[in-house]
């Protein structure tokens, strides 16, 4: 047995002095990671024993690894698949399990919860007080209710209004580390040349390049604690760029939540995102150029029932294709943001939204689908006639281009903030729809935020 690590037969007896309380943290390669690095990575009563993953396809039966675990793990700490939660629980008598991922209903947390109690273990939700890291530098953080609201163009926004008036920005991305986590520690990217030479996956790519296209500089990575550090110096202000749902990693100064009038009931329906429309200073209904009147003021409805003291101000999210006449009249395979369409619960996009608009005849991708695509359409049965952009890893990628050069298509409209024809290069023409925040109504943001710059940096 190891130094320090009590045994199994004393953690089963409920022993605890002297002895490390044994946990498993439950997550998605994110928030997962973050939590263990900020509350348990030097704390020398706890012993997380193991992380288990979900929602993101190879990213279990690997290790985090000894390098950012600390020295109170040598030998790193084992990931293992969801599924092997009882069993883990039982082989390690497993004291605590932490829930640390986002975008799921609020059922499925307690079904999370009654697998931990069911195996004798406490279930714990980490709230902001003990997560959140403080920064030397004001923080605007924009966060959703659900994944694919239009957080990450309103972000884009943000970051370019804040350098229109002369302030250097630095973009902190929620982690998306699905390669070597040992390497991907601290990463910044200003080029396209940068996410090449980190080896991006496509979903890291959605978020970064646009970021980039737009001349701002992103951070990311693992260990946020030394991530912020390294933007702190290259910056005056820090965005962050939720991931999901989630509640910030860093301790904002002003908290921007965005929901979806196309959404309008799902603002208090999963978690966390019920967390941060409840902790926002201002909420954002967004795609009100495609709702209904009744969509967006139940939306406003919906958000003020859970927060009474939050500006709310309305916001649109326009559409449009490099290229319509390249897409009218002809058969079209529409490929749309990953997440928004996977675990987002989207059955479309804005891709379908502007092709249709087009008048283009959509192709259905599941017959043209190879094995891991259709793979994808199994777990996730919402999805219409619309291919995710998935592209984990290279496998997935490979996987993606095979079906669209597979499918009947004469054209492919890319909804994905990636360029797929330079990601992918597939045989057929790429189209891309583009969609971006637009500020709408009496009552802008433009002039919140600029409120909040002039106080922050007098």
């Amino acid at each position: 047995m190891d130094a320090g690590r009590p045994s199994e037969s004393d953690a089963a007896a409920g022993a605890t002095d002297g002895h490390r309380r044994r946990i498993i943290i439950v997550g998605a390669a994110g928030r997962d990671f973050h939590n263990f690095n900020v509350v348990y990575r030097g704390d020398p009563g706890a012993e997380v024993v193991a992380f288990t993953a979900a929602q993101i396809p190879g990213i279990a039966d690997r290790r985090y690894p000894a390098e950012l675990a600390g020295p109170y793990y040598p030998d790193g700490i084992p990931i293992a698949e969801e599924s092997r939660l009882e069993a883990l629980c039982r082989a390690h008598a497993v004291d605590e399990v932490i829930f640390a991922y986002s975008d799921v209903p609020h059922q499925h947390v307690m079904h999370i919860a009654s697998r931990a109690l069911a195996a004798g273990a406490d279930f714990t939700l980490l709230g902001p007080r003990r997560t959140m890291l403080s920064s030397s530098r004001p923080v605007i953080a924009v966060t959703a209710v659900r994944t694919g609201c239009g957080k990450s163009p309103l972000a884009r926004w943000l970051s370019r209004t804040i350098r229109e008036r002369g302030f250097r920005v630095a973009v902190l991305r929620h982690p998306m580390p699905y390669g070597e986590l040992a390497t991907q520690r601290v990463q910044r990217f200003a080029s396209l040349a940068d996410l090449d030479a980190a080896q991006c996956s496509a979903e890291e790519r959605e978020e970064y390049e646009p970021h980039i296209a737009a001349g701002g500089v992103v951070f990311a990575g693992v260990d946020y604690a030394e991530i912020l550090q390294w933007a702190e110096v290259e910056a005056q202000i820090i965005v962050w760029d939720g991931g999901n749902n989630d509640f910030p990693f860093v301790r904002p100064d002003l908290h921007i939540t965005v929901a979806d009038a196309l959404r309008p009931r799902q603002v208090a329906t999963h978690h966390p995102g019920e967390t941060v429309a409840r902790m926002a200073d201002v909420l954002v209904v967004n795609k009100v150029d495609s709702a209904t009147a009744y969509d967006i003021d139940l939306a406003e409805r919906e958000l003020r029932a859970v927060n009474s003291r939050a500006v709310i101000v309305r916001a649109a999210s326009p559409i449009r294709l490099d290229d319509p006449a390249a897409v009218r009249g002809k058969r079209a395979l529409v490929v749309e943001d990953g997440p928004t369409i996977t675990h987002g619960g989207m059955p479309h996009g804005a891709g379908y939204l502007a092709a249709i608009a087009a008048g283009a005849d959509i192709v259905d991708p599941r017959p043209a689908a190879a094995p891991a695509i259709r793979a994808v359409f199994e777990a996730f049965p919402h999805i219409g006639k619309v291919l995710p952009a998935v592209g984990y890893g290279a496998a997935q990628r490979e996987a993606l281009r095979q079906t669209l050069n597979a499918s009947d298509a004469d054209v492919i409209v890319s909804a994905t903030p990636v360029d797929l024809a330079r990601l992918l290069h597939p045989d057929k023409t790429v189209v891309r729809a583009r969609y971006e925040f637009a500020e709408s109504g009496e009552r802008p943001l433009s002039l919140i935020v600029e409120t909040f710059i002039e106080r922050v940096m007098r």
